[in-house]
């Protein structure tokens, strides 16, 4: 394992490397790592200017873009703590989160439609930088800045907050150390092999775990990072993968589906391209072999992870995918797991149970919320409320979350068992299966499904299908059909929402 480096001076060793390479890539701009590392610079020294202290947290309510970048790593750089907030969340929920962190200082787009809102519900003590690349406005103003050297820290300062998207209750700001990101970043660089003339195309938010993880490992390693912004038109996705000459693909398991769906991939030279990851939620393993027929030559690292464990978790090696199809992998570098009953204590090999993990990633705590982080954080081990099994070589295999598991008569089923049979039918794209409340058995199953254009399929093909290769307590005794899955903005299916509401038709 490489020895601690915070990612401010990993960028910094990256620009006095290569200063003229490509850092990023955003629509027609392009800008070398010397170039980011001197707005970094500026960002650290307006911060210091204004009075910002070691450990003052700093909100960045970007959009994925070279501000964001300078805005976060500039907090970092001077010996503030990075909170990138969700771009796409209105007032409310915003200044639910400035007032949790106690930020100093909001750096938003001049854009963002709740600029005037934010200013008026804004805390005591709270500055709003808006920024605007293209006009005279705060930004220009801040890039003038006297340039800041770096503030040397140590692994057990806190670097980051990242909010995790729960559905209520009050904020959970998930605490990362600067040591918690360096672990991280080092692990995934090794496993993925990353280097300098590596190439990645991020549509993943930079505000959540695993689009944070592709922006720090690759300015680490000093390779070029291509920023889109949303998955409308495929084929366009297609084009800037081979008109840039991509390496790296990183993407959640709706990101493929919608390629193989609405794309031609052999229209395309995607030849550059040499591994594929993927995280976010489990991916069927039909849709997997769908993605390696469509990109033989790429690598594809079925991955696992936590925002409480800063990114990653497991890796499945590509040449495993094989033998060990189904499977998120083994340990990262430095992680351990293990898989504990209801007593806290490990199960055999084979058994299901929670998913416990430890290692250098793993987060200090829920940010002033004792309570829960001692509810995860017990006896040296993360409690991830996962469940799932090792096998006998070591390789983890997940059943879902506790929270998802539908409890039905005496069963206690996963989702993720239908969802693979269901996702096996040729006419289906993607499909979720949640529980619904039944008078008698507590619950009752039901799968929803999004068909592949032009494609037809009825309520009872899909039952008789499952009767076929389900026992029968498993088979959907409700199956609708929608144009689309309900998702949080970092593209995890919220099944809440399927097992409330009638889905669209």
């Amino acid at each position: 394992m490489t020895s601690f480096l915070p990612l401010a001076d990993r960028l910094q060793a990256s620009a006095a490397r290569t200063p003229d390479a490509e850092a990023i890539v955003h629509g027609t701009r392009r800008v070398s790592y010397g170039e980011l590392w001197a707005q970094v610079r500026a960002v650290a020294g307006y911060l210091k200017a204004g009075g910002l202290d070691r450990g003052d947290r700093v909100a960045v309510l970007l959009e994925n873009s070279v501000e964001y970048v300078a805005a976060y790593y500039g907090t970092l750089a001077a010996g503030g703590v990075a909170v990138g907030l969700n771009a796409s969340a209105r007032a409310r929920e915003i200044s639910a989160w400035l007032d949790h962190c106690g930020a100093r200082v909001l750096f938003v787009a001049a854009r963002h439609p709740d600029v005037e809102a934010l200013r008026a519900r804004a805390h005591t003590g709270l500055t709003v930088v808006t920024v605007d690349a293209s006009d005279d406005g705060d930004w220009k103003r801040l890039l003038a800045s006297a340039p800041a050297d770096v503030v040397p820290v140590g692994p057990e300062d806190t670097a980051a907050i990242l909010y995790t998207s729960g559905t209520t209750g009050r904020p959970k700001g998930v605490t990362l150390s600067h040591g918690n990101l360096s672990a991280n970043n080092a692990s995934i660089i090794q496993y993925l092999g990353l280097l300098p003339s590596d190439r990645v195309l991020n549509l993943l938010p930079f505000f959540y775990s695993y689009g944070s993880s592709v922006l720090h490992t690759h300015l680490a390693t000093g390779a070029t990072l291509v920023i889109e912004n949303n998955l409308i038109y495929p084929q366009k996705t297609l084009a800037r993968l081979a008109d840039e000459r991509i390496t790296g693909f990183p993407g959640v398991p709706s990101t493929f589906a919608l390629l193989l769906q609405a794309a031609d991939f052999s229209k395309f030279d995607l030849g550059a391209l040499r591994y594929l990851t993927q995280a976010g939620g489990a991916m069927p393993p039909a849709t997997i072999q769908r993605l390696r027929e469509a990109l033989p030559n790429a690598r594809l690292f079925v991955m696992y992870g936590q925002t409480e464990a800063t990114a990653r978790l497991t890796y499945l090696p590509p040449d495993r995918l094989d033998d060990k199809l189904g499977s998120v992998g083994v340990p990262i570098p430095g992680v351990e797991i293990e898989v504990h009953d209801e007593t806290d204590r490990p199960v055999p090999v084979g058994v299901d149970g929670e998913v416990c993990v430890r290692g250098g990633n793993v987060m200090t705590g829920y940010f002033n919320d004792q309570p829960a982080t001692q509810s995860v954080l017990r006896n040296g081990w993360l409690h991830t409320g996962d469940l799932g099994h090792l096998d006998a070589d070591g390789y983890l295999y997940l059943q879902g979350r506790r929270s998802d598991m539908i409890k039905s008569g005496a069963h206690r089923i996963s989702p993720f068992d239908i969802e693979e049979v269901i996702a096996a039918l040729p006419e289906v794209a993607e499909t979720a299966v949640v529980g619904i409340p039944d008078d008698v058995l507590g619950e009752a199953i039901k799968a929803v499904i999004t068909l592949k254009p032009g494609a037809t399929l009825d309520a009872m093909q899909v039952q008789r299908h499952c009767s076929e290769q389900l026992p029968r307590y498993k088979v959907p005794r409700t199956v609708e059909f929608a144009t689309s899955l309900p998702r949080t903005s970092s593209g995890k299916i919220k099944r809440y929402q399927l097992a409330g509401t009638a889905a669209a038709s």
